[in-house]
């Protein structure tokens, strides 16, 4: 599959505005509230611990969900643009709309899940 140098670009750009708004998660806090035991008495102190807290959970969702409705819309631009330079080349066309229809599928399931997430963190 040939990628063409404006995709280079716009993912790029992407990953790059996605790495300065990510930065916030690294500056979450590390400090971890430790339980040597349970309450059926089994020492967990050998366990590994996990770090996050709702906010940091949901920093870095919102960014994978950015990342991923970023990249199903550039899609479905190179798509319509394919589309409109297909020169009315049946298989050519219909490889496009293909691309159209499946890109904005998983748009659709993004915004979804986007809901579905924000739904039940508000419950947690």
């Amino acid at each position: 599959m040939k990628i063409s140098k404006l995709a280079i670009v716009a993912l790029g750009v992407l990953t790059f505005t996605q790495l300065i708004i990510g930065g916030s998660v690294y500056a979450a806090s590390s400090v971890c509230s430790t339980q040597s035991t349970g309450t059926s008495g089994i020492d967990y102190s050998s366990l590994p611990q996990v770090c996050a807290n709702h906010s940091t959970i949901a920093i870095i969702l919102n960014i994978v969900f950015s990342v991923v409705g970023a990249v199903s819309v550039l899609i479905i631009v190179l798509a319509g643009f394919k589309f409109i330079t297909s020169s009315g080349k049946p298989e050519e066309v219909a490889k496009a709309k293909d691309t159209i229809l499946y890109a904005a599928i998983g748009l659709i399931v993004c915004v979804f899940a986007v809901t579905i997430v924000s739904f039940v963190a508000g419950y947690i």
